[in-house]
């Protein structure tokens, strides 16, 4: 009964609300007797041509129902502009879970301004990689779009800072009359990870006739929770071992194993022999894992894929309204309201009793870092006297709590948006002007953490009322009393705010040879403040969790002119400049363009642009601090990509590691340039072309120090196994537990890359009509400096895996839809295509994967392209009732084995379809 609660709760919201039905009348457009002038995004002058000097993408409420996606983010995250660092829905084991991101040109989520009807929304309440603030997609409610403008260049001197890479615009419906009732439902070939989503949109009153309109629009939806376990049998997807395909035993999702000098988390526990220094296991390994080929060293070995999800548990509710009403002389008094909720859990493996944690330093730990696994004085050890203990003596112990269970991690997001304005005309200028207040507030709740002080206390302290703590399969003779007080959920409350006061005002003022001379003027006041307190005991370490809080506010006054100067009937040039004044520094950025119309078919059309990012609360607070996780090659235990002699193994080469990162007040912010330069060609009449090349050099960039790089440091924290090479211990040559990356003003990144779009019409007569459109996106080159010697280039590579959960760079990505339409029906089929990339963390440098005999992996170090289809398909059934479905991932191709990456286990996080499997959806569309 319960897969079923998702797609029943969205089919009953539906109909209980379709009683609301009135006559059906859809806003009708302006007269054809005059000519339109509409507002396109990076502009504030409104132009009857929505072609600028700037490249902009458009995609209609069309273009997202016939692309069968669910919602805004899974649709944007298929753009070929977009790249590493945007946020899927299925990493749950990010910092900002729960949440879903675009990241163009890859220059990360904090890079991409997003708007809301032209406006900003509050960042979502907890920042990626605990560092970059972003505004988060999922609270945007896609039956209410009317369209999305994409624009690929940067437009700070329009919109401020975060518009580097470009700028995302959603803009929502705005005139309304009717209702409309969408449901649909869906389920994947294996019967799982079941959607449900209903829909109501209502509105009443003609702005023309009437003189006001009243738009609703509410829509609750939720997705249950699918587990790696669930796609068992679907190759190597969702598995955390893969020696099947080559591999060795101790890949990133496998513990349990044992190692000289070390071990990791065993469900059995595992002692250390006082007398060889091994670790050696506890019985009864079989009832715990479900690895049959176990480790021959020993070890009791398990994998991740044992417990953790592939996509989370959802449930949402959007809710958005907006009043227009029509006042005298002109003007217009509008008000916006936004409210969404949205509710994700996603399920992670066991605590382990040895973790390696961090906090702001304090008294009794002046470093801020406990190690609780081989520190000197933090070592958890297990007591002589624990009944467990067969050595007589305290000796170290490893261990992962299957007693406990999976820790599941709740985020509850809670977003609100209004906005009350008015605008108009007066004395020869169009106004607006406007007040914003946006709020989101996210509570974390992270279930079976582990009270630390008592676990020390119930395994070393035979004076302790909780000793002993008894594991693995002696687990049963614990009291309750004990786990009451050693198990604890760890929680946090997290608040953003966002408010804004604004006006701007454009006219037309003069005539030059190619028509009106345009200006706009705007100025704008906001406040921004976050609170992004760290998980309850992790302040000090009592918990299994490292410090992760950023907090500030500040205040940003900012003006800005723009001109659209059409100096000839074939030549447009437009500039803009806006001024923004922070608390510490002030930026100014410029942006210049010009389009070249010899012919009414052909333009040619360029851009150069500055922009800035501040730098945010996380960055720069005081109490600001994270640690985070990232892939990397020990560079002492796995020099030139091959372990060390002396007892380093394979798993030094591919290791996950935590990062410290601390908040630095005394950064600046970054700065960009922005070049595109580009044709628009109509050849013929129903052939529309636009190629742009584009350039984004970021400078001055807030960056940890490169993980790599840090774990090369003195400061990087070791466990004790050193290496010994001819009886002879190496010190700090220990395995890597984490290394410190303070934030620093690093040196720049340049991206240069091209952008094709094409749109072909095709007439078919008494057969209908065809659309066929791609876009394709080339990166030619993404470099990023960390000094003046040492430049990283990432394009075709699995790289930058500081801030894209090793997602990777592929030199190129295809968007190929074909739509057809005949009378009642419309079929639009959709190929998605990624290229290879070369399995390495930067071009030049050694295979980042090797099988388990040593050979470059995956495929001689080639992580294959990969490429689905999508179906969709609406038929109208009546004037009013419209029966729709979509198959995702048609041909059901299995997405390629990708070992380095941790947003997806055994697969990378932008093949996702590729490893949940075929997918349907079918649903109604009524209209009253």
């Amino acid at each position: 009964m319960h897969k079923k609660t998702a797609i029943a709760q969205a089919v009953s919201f539906a109909l209980a609300v379709a009683a609301m039905g009135s006559a059906p009348a859809w806003a009708q457009d302006a007269s054809s007797e005059n000519v339109a002038r509409v507002e396109i995004t990076g502009s504030s002058i409104k132009r009857a041509s929505a072609e600028t000097a700037s490249p902009v993408q458009v995609i209609s409420s069309a273009d997202l129902a016939k692309s069968g996606k669910g919602t805004v983010a899974e649709y944007l995250q298929t753009l070929t502009a977009d790249g590493a660092g945007s946020l899927p829905t299925g990493f749950g084991n990010g910092f900002a879970a729960g949440s879903t991101a675009i990241s163009l040109r890859g220059l990360g989520a904090t890079s991409t301004l997003v708007l809301l009807n032209g406006r900003r929304m509050a960042p979502f309440g907890r920042a990626d990689d605990g560092q970059k603030t972003f505004t988060d997609l999922s609270t945007v409610p896609m039956e209410a779009v009317e369209r999305i403008e994409i624009l690929k260049d940067g437009a700070s001197s329009i919109y401020g800072a975060d518009a580097i890479a470009g700028v995302v615009n959603i803009i929502l419906k705005k005139d309304f009359t009717g209702t409309v009732v969408k449901v649909q439902g869906g389920e994947s070939k294996y019967r799982d990870a079941e959607m449900g989503k209903g829909s109501v949109t209502w509105g009443k009153g003609n702005l023309e006739s009437d003189g006001y309109n009243v738009l609703v629009n509410a829509e609750i939806y939720g997705n249950h929770e699918l587990m790696n376990k669930d796609r068992a049998g679907r190759n190597w997807i969702g598995h955390g071992d893969i020696r099947p395909w080559g591999y060795g035993a101790n890949g990133q999702f496998a513990a349990g194993y044992i190692t000289p000098g070390a071990s990791s988390a065993t469900p059995t526990g595992a002692l250390r022999d006082p007398k060889t220094g091994n670790f050696v296991s506890l019985p009864g390994c079989s009832q715990f894992s479900v690895t049959t080929a176990q480790d021959p060293a020993g070890g009791c070995l398990w994998y991740a894929d044992q417990f953790r999800s592939m996509q989370p548990q959802i449930d949402g509710f959007n809710l958005y309204s907006r009043f227009t009403k029509n006042l005298e002389n002109g003007m217009q008094l509008y008000a916006e309201a936004g409210y969404s909720k949205r509710n994700t859990n996603f399920t992670l493996t066991p605590a382990s009793i040895s973790p390696t944690i961090a906090f702001p330093p304090n008294a009794k730990y002046p470093t801020g870092v406990i190690n609780y696994g081989s520190g000197t004085g933090t070592a958890i050890m297990m007591s002589a006297k624990h009944p467990q203990n067969p050595y007589g003596t305290d000796v170290r112990v490893r261990y992962s709590m299957f007693d406990v269970g999976p820790s599941t991690r709740y985020a509850d997001n809670e977003f609100n948006r209004f906005v009350v304005g008015l605008k108009g005309s007066a004395m020869g200028w169009d106004y607006d002007t406007a007040l914003l207040h946006s709020q989101s507030k996210l509570d974390l709740r992270w279930t079976n953490m582990i009270n630390m002080p008592v676990l020390v206390a119930a395994l070393s302290d035979p004076s302790s009322k909780y000793f002993p703590y008894y594991i693995g399969t002696q687990s049963n003779k614990n009291p309750a009393s004990l786990y009451a007080a050693m198990v604890t959920d760890a929680t946090s409350h997290s608040t953003t705010q966002l408010d804004i006061v604004d006006f701007k005002a454009s006219r037309e003022l003069m005539q030059l040879p190619g028509g009106a001379l345009g200006v706009a003027v705007g100025a704008e006041h906001r406040r921004e403040k976050l609170d992004n307190p760290s998980l309850s005991g992790s302040q000090d370490g009592t918990i299994n969790s490292s410090y992760v809080a950023a907090k500030g506010d500040t205040n940003i006054s900012a003006v800005f002119v723009e001109l659209a100067a059409p100096v000839l009937p074939t030549v447009e040039l437009s500039a803009a400049a806006r001024y923004d004044k922070y608390k510490n520094f002030s930026s100014t950025t410029p942006k210049v363009g010009a389009k070249w119309t010899p012919l009414k078919t052909f333009a040619l059309r360029g851009t150069y642009s500055q922009g800035f990012r501040a730098p945010g609360p996380a960055e720069t607070g005081t109490e600001s601090q994270s640690t985070g996780s990232s892939s990397v090659r020990d560079p002492i235990r796995c020099p030139d990509g091959k372990p060390a002699a002396g007892g380093a193994t394979t798993t030094d080469c591919s290791l996950q590691i935590g990062a410290v990162k601390v908040g630095n007040p005394n950064l600046s912010p970054e700065k960009s340039k922005g070049y595109t330069l580009g044709l628009v060609w109509d050849p013929l009449a129903d052939t529309s072309l636009a190629l742009d090349g584009w350039k984004i050099k970021r400078e001055n960039e807030i960056n940890p120090l490169p993980y790599a790089e840090a774990a090369a440091l003195p400061t990087a924290i070791r466990a004790d196994n050193n290496l010994v090479v001819n009886g002879v211990v190496i010190p700090n040559t220990g395995t890597l537990l984490l290394s410190k990356a303070p934030y620093r003003n690093s040196s720049y990144t340049e991206i240069k890359g091209v952008d094709l779009d094409i749109k072909q019409r095709i007439r078919l007569g008494d057969y209908g009509r065809a659309t066929v459109s791609m876009n394709w996106t080339h990166i030619a080159s993404w470099k990023r400096a960390e000094s003046a010697t040492t430049v990283y280039q990432y394009a075709g590579t699995h790289g930058n895996c500081d801030t894209s959960n090793c997602a990777g760079t592929p030199k190129d990505k295809i968007s190929l839809v074909a739509s057809w339409d005949k009378n009642d029906w419309n079929v639009t089929a959709t190929a998605n295509y990624r290229a290879d990339m070369k399995n390495i963390y930067f071009e030049g440098d050694k295979c980042a994967s090797v099988f388990a005999d040593g050979s470059p992996a995956p495929a001689g170090c080639h992580l294959a392209s990969f490429t689905t289809v999508d179906l969709s398909a609406r038929y109208n059934l009546t004037k009013q009732l419209q029966l729709f479905g979509s198959i995702t991932n048609l041909f059901d191709k299995v997405a390629p084995l990708d070992p380095l990456t941790y947003g997806g286990m055994s697969y990378n996080p932008m093949d996702a379809s590729g490893a949940i499997g075929r997918y349907f959806k079918a649903g109604a569309r009524y209209q009253f």
